[in-house]
Formats: structure tokens, C-alpha cells, sequence
């Protein structure tokens, strides 16, 4: 599965907090992240992350394109709801391409360990059914 990271930068320490908890899980797919969120989590779990550009200059973008392509499985966006800054990432162009297509996504810790914990038993395979088909 390609799981896409982004995090604003109120939960970046969340991000990377997550990740450790879920490292076992995590390693067995192919993660996603914009730079500087994916730069993070690779120093405190040793995972192997693909790196966008920093969110706030074009990250989000190619994120949303390989969105658009059936490209990403599932996607954690850990956002400020309270303190976003002009220069973060747009969480709302991201959702609405999710919502298109039809991939889980998540913006609270809550529903990023709901996402993860099916991924580990399975639930979301028909993923991969859904991706093969185009």
C-alpha cells in the first residue's frame, strides 16, 4: 500500500510520534511525504520515506496528482484545525480529491490509528483490487 504523510508544522511531533508507535506496520508499505514531514520521520524511525517537496511549495501538489492517478492508498494529514499559517499545505484540496476517489483519509490522530490498525488486518486490500483496475 502507498500511504501519503503530511503534517502541518503544529503536528509535525505528532507525525513522528505515530510513527514510531506504528514503525512495524508502517515498514511494510510504501510511505509518501512531503519534505520536511517525511525528512522527520525517517530521522526517528529509520523507515524508508519518499519525499515530495516541502508542503507550502508544491508538496501538496504532488500528493494531490498522485492522488489523481490512483497512486496513494491512504492518506494521513495530521492538521492545526486552529493555527494554520499561510505557507502550509492545503488540507482541503487534498480532501476533496480523496473524497473523489474514494481513498481513507485521515486528519486526527484518532482516525490515523483507526486507518492504520485496518491496515494492518486487512481492510484495506480492496485497495489494491481498485488501483489494478486501471
Amino acid at each position: 500500500m502507498n500511504i501519503g504523510l503530511v503534517a502541518h508544522d503544529t503536528k509535525k511531533t505528532l507525525m513522528q510520534n505515530l510513527a514510531i508507535a506504528y514503525r512495524g506496520i508502517l515498514s511494510k508499505h510504501d510511505l509518501y511525504a512531503t519534505g520536511t514531514t517525511g525528512r522527520l520521520i525517517e530521522q526517528v524511525t529509520n523507515l524508508t520515506v519518499h519525499k515530495y517537496l516541502a508542503g507550502h511549495v508544491g508538496g501538496e501538489q504532488q500528493l494531490a496528482t498522485q492522488i489523481e492517478q490512483n497512486l496513494i492508498d491512504m492518506v494521513i494529514f495530521l492538521r492545526d484545525p486552529m493555527s494554520t499559517k499561510p505557507n502550509e499545505p492545503d488540507v482541503y484540496n487534498v480532501i476533496h480529491l480523496c473524497d473523489t476517489y474514494n481513498i481513507p483519509f485521515a486528519t486526527n490522530l484518532a482516525t490515523a490509528e483507526l486507518l492504520i490498525k485496518a491496515l494492518e488486518r486487512g481492510d484495506l486490500e480492496w485497495r489494491e483490487a481498485v488501483r489494478n483496475e486501471q
